[in-house]
């Protein structure tokens, strides 16, 4: 799936805001955490008193007293007024807790990540020893020497979960260093520090923002709880001590422990709910833009009317007919691009059907349509997929049953494609399962064996026991192949199967998708660039450029007589064709 056809487009990312939106979990706890915030930095004008102004009348009201609208504490003052009061402070402790964490722990994490050598094991060991101390003893320990210092102590348990940040913000770094844009970057002359803080740096901000969110939720809990132990400043108004207060006089007054009890659990479960839903936003938009369906039904209205024409009957002779497909990209803030533009095709059973063309032609766009697996993102603008007389374009459930069963895939890249924690014969064993073919557990081992014969796997019980980095490249996609078979399908999609394969293992796997084609008489759509493994495998052969088939034709007359100029200039340009039947 080696084709990008889309321009980048930030506004289809959408962003992160819009997303938590939909959300309504995540609105709501924005939305408290927001309040609590302007409740913070506007606490003076929105308290009824100050935070420390005491009235004996007051003393251990209930709420609704006398202008005291949650009533006082053990001392007469206004539990309201100290609640707003109290944000302050909380607040002020997150921002130094988060202050220090991030900057020693991320800043940490992306160098060490990025260097590694010495640098990454020194900071190995640093953060081992952090992490081996426990925070509350220790913040205990520092109250006897600096008394009640709510910052210090603060800025000492930011210390203390740094290393959670370095251990995070290095594990990306690693991975993200590896990557070829990086090493270009690297080869056009940037610096070191360049590269950290243009590409490294980006790469990281979703799980730091992530992390953020847990880190400030376990500082809150931290400043309450060493406040509730009486180590908080006794002079000094916030939800921990304020918790302590109310502790102290619970058979006096007990419905003054719920108050700040209550916010306390409010904002740490608020920050735990908005990280969460942080990740889940972060990870959805590194895989896909979110399109608005108002632009959906505008692009296919738009496209309706530019392209009116009369669609053709599906071939009652084909098991795929393609008619009239149109697929879509967002571009620009409102706009669309069109990337395959009304594409016929059938395909009948037991043909071979190549697809060829060069790079972000459309042919993996069409492959994908027929088999219902297109991006998230991408737009359906028209036209119809007929399987064994059904659209199944037009109907998602129909084209999810057809999956497995009636149409199969053989992707490229077969080691990336199986999954490394599992044996051979347990994928293959998941795969028919999910097809619900009612097979015994002794059948399905008998299935498997039969399959992995008849693709020409020797010893098939071994096989069955090793995992996918035991086996060969060749010997993995010999597998995709039999998963692919499984279901008995009517047709094969494979997309480039043979491309990550040498020269020898290349042909041997275009034999067996020769004989299945031969001997099983299933239909198969081949997409490939290549017009060497089109001559040797496809009986019939359709040329893409730019989203549109410019020729098709029988595989011997395009190459011995190909009509466009395009045709003529990928056949010059393959320098290992030879005319078919030579």
């Amino acid at each position: 799936m080696n084709e990008e056809p889309l321009v980048e487009s930030p506004v289809y990312r959408s962003s992160i805001f819009k997303q938590l939106l939909r959300n309504p979990l995540a609105c709501l706890s924005l939305a408290y955490i927001v309040c609590v915030i302007l409740v913070a930095l506007f606490a003076p004008t929105l308290a009824p008193q100050g935070p420390n102004v005491a009235e004996l009348s007051a003393t251990n009201a209930p709420p609704f007293t006398d202008g005291h609208l949650l009533g006082g504490d053990g001392a007469g003052r206004d539990i309201l007024s100290r609640l707003i009061w109290g944000a302050r402070q909380t607040v002020y402790a997150c921002v130094i807790i988060l202050g220090v964490s991030l900057a020693i722990g991320a800043t940490s994490g992306l160098f060490a990540g990025y260097f590694r050598g010495w640098l990454e094991s020194v900071m190995n060991f640093v953060t081992d020893i952090l992490m081996s101390l426990p925070s509350i003893i220790l913040l205990i320990a520092l109250y006897a020497v600096t008394g009640p210092n709510t910052p210090i102590a603060m800025a000492v348990f930011g210390l203390l979960t740094a290393p959670t940040y370095y251990r995070l913000v290095r594990s990306v770094v690693v991975g993200v260093r590896r990557d070829l844009y990086v090493d270009a970057a690297r080869v056009v002359g940037l610096s070191d520090l360049r590269i950290i803080s243009r590409h490294i740096l980006w790469a990281v901000r979703a799980p730091v923002i992530i992390q953020g969110a847990f880190i400030l939720a376990s500082g809150i809990g931290i400043e309450a709880g060493i406040s509730f132990l009486g180590l908080g400043d006794p002079a000094g108004v916030s939800w921990g001590v304020m918790l302590q207060v109310a502790f102290n006089g619970i058979y006096n007054n007990p419905i003054s422990v719920l108050w700040p009890a209550l916010v306390i659990s409010l904002t740490i479960l608020s920050l735990i709910l908005l990280g969460n839903a942080l990740s889940d936003v972060l990870q959805a938009s590194a895989r896909t833009r979110i399109v608005p369906s108002s632009l959906r039904k505008r692009a296919c209205e738009q496209t309706s009317a530019l392209h009116p024409e009369q669609l053709k009957d599906p071939d009652p002779q084909a098991v795929l007919s393609v008619r009239g497909l149109r697929v879509g990209y967002p571009e620009g803030r409102d706009g669309f691009k069109e990337v395959v533009h009304g594409i016929d095709l059938d395909v009948h059973p037991g043909e071979i059907h190549g697809i060829v063309g060069e790079s972000g032609s459309g042919k993996s766009q069409i492959a994908f349509s027929i088999l219902g697996i297109l991006p998230k993102e991408a737009l359906k603008l028209g036209g119809q997929i007929w399987l064994n007389g059904e659209d199944i374009l037009a109907n998602p459930q129909k084209m999810k049953e057809a999956r497995g069963t009636s149409i199969a895939y053989v992707p490229q890249e077969p080691m990336l494609n199986l999954d490394p924690s599992f044996t051979i014969g347990k994928q293959l064993e998941f795969g028919i399962r999910a097809l619900d073919l009612g097979l015994s557990s002794a059948q399905i081992h008998d299935k498997i064996v039969g399959l992995l014969e008849s693709v020409g796997i020797d010893q098939p019980e071994r096989v069955m026991k090793l995992y996918p980095h035991e086996i060969s490249g060749g010997m993995a996609q010999r597998v995709l192949i039999c998963g692919a078979i499984a279901g008995d399908p009517d047709v094969i999609v494979a997309d480039e199967p043979t491309t990550a394969l040498d020269v020898t293992v290349q042909a041997e796997v275009l034999d067996i998708l020769r004989s299945l084609a031969s001997e099983r008489n299933v239909a198969m759509i081949f997409v490939t660039h290549n017009l060497g493994v089109v001559a040797d495998l496809c009986h019939t052969v359709s040329v893409m450029k730019d989203g549109q088939i410019v020729e098709r034709g029988d595989v011997i007359d395009i190459f011995d007589q190909p009509r466009e100029m395009y045709t003529q200039e990928l056949l010059s340009s393959s320098l290992s064709v030879e005319p078919v039947g030579e």
